[in-house]
């Protein structure tokens, strides 16, 4: 090489410099909009040409038997919501009790009332009065008689609604509410015992409050379940949405726009209860800027600030 040539080298990018980014028009995602627009239009279009009384639609919404089924499922939900929560955590406990009695108990009804089918449950307690004429109730060997009633009467429609729905939310809540019971620290549990406390005010003060966030989520989940599925009360007659919608359809022959009204107040229904279940989340989540660990320390130094008499359980609660 000659000495007077100058050799040119190019200057080495730093791995700290940013790279230049080619930017790539996006040509997937406005095919993929435009496809999903041309369906939408194409499901209205052909809604407005279906053989649909609109004006008949509106005027089911507001016909106030609907707005009364209405009211009765989420009365039905609700209450059934409730019974399945306590016993739910009744059967959690039960679970993991130390007791091997009531923990195969718990675990017998969790297997069973998650094996039969809903409708099968709900069919069986409106047909109990087959096997049971009467439901007496009192001191068995005396005659002493609290409650004497036919079956028939007291096995009404919503009652059988009621037994079926909660009994068999219970076991899914059940396992739920166990698994946010288990995502506590257990040695909270047991400097508490170490403390004095008994069990179910540990329970009630400490546990209960942290595994909320674990446990509301999935039970707002399980809440928009059971409204959809009071549905299935139509089959032993009670006043619903379906069974109001299916009684006009069969005295009008509008069969679509008494479903489509039945429709529309259930996904209103499950839409008020997805915001409040929103809105129900970011309160018990409040805290979660904190640690686990920071979060259940606060619970628990609330807990043991109690006064002793409250701690020893021999206190007013």
């Amino acid at each position: 090489m000659n000495s007077h040539e100058t050799v040119t080298v190019a200057p080495r990018r730093r791995s700290d410099e940013p790279r230049e980014t080619v930017r790539r028009f996006p040509l997937g995602r406005w095919i993929s909009g435009a496809l999903i627009l041309v369906l939408l239009v194409a499901f209205v279009f052909s809604m407005a040409q279906a053989k649909i009384s609109w004006p008949a639609v509106a005027g089911y919404i507001v016909d106030p038997e609907f707005i009364a089924a209405l009211g009765r499922v989420i009365v039905l939900a609700v209450v059934s919501l409730v019974g399945a929560v306590v016993l739910g955590l009744i059967v959690a406990v039960m679970q993991d009790s130390k007791n091997p009695v009531a923990s195969l108990t718990g675990k017998f009804y969790v297997w069973f009332f998650r094996g039969v089918p809903l409708l099968l449950q709900i069919l069986l307690w409106y047909n109990i009065a087959l096997v049971f004429s009467r439901i007496t109730i009192g001191i068995p060997g005396t005659d002493i008689v609290f409650f004497d009633q036919s079956a028939n009467e007291v096995f009404t429609p919503f009652l059988a609604a009621l037994l079926g729905l909660a009994l068999h939310e219970a076991a899914y809540m059940a396992e739920i509410i166990r698994a946010g019971l288990r995502s506590v620290d257990r040695g909270q549990l047991e400097a508490a015992s170490a403390l004095g406390m008994p069990p179910l005010m540990s329970l009630r003060r400490i546990i209960l409050p942290q595994s909320m966030r674990t446990i509301i989520p999935p039970t707002g989940n399980e809440f928009i379940n059971m409204l959809k599925a009071t549905s299935l009360a139509a089959t032993v007659t009670y006043p619903e949405l379906l069974y109001i919608a299916q009684n006009t359809a069969a005295i009008n022959l509008e069969v679509m726009e008494t479903l489509i009204a039945a429709t529309f107040w259930y996904m209103v229904a499950v839409s008020a209860f997805s915001v409040g279940q929103y809105f129900l989340e970011k309160k018990f989540n409040a805290s979660v800027a904190m640690t686990p660990g920071q979060t259940g320390m606060k619970i628990f130094k609330r807990a043991i600030s109690l006064p002793i008499g409250r701690i020893a359980g021999t206190g007013r609660n």
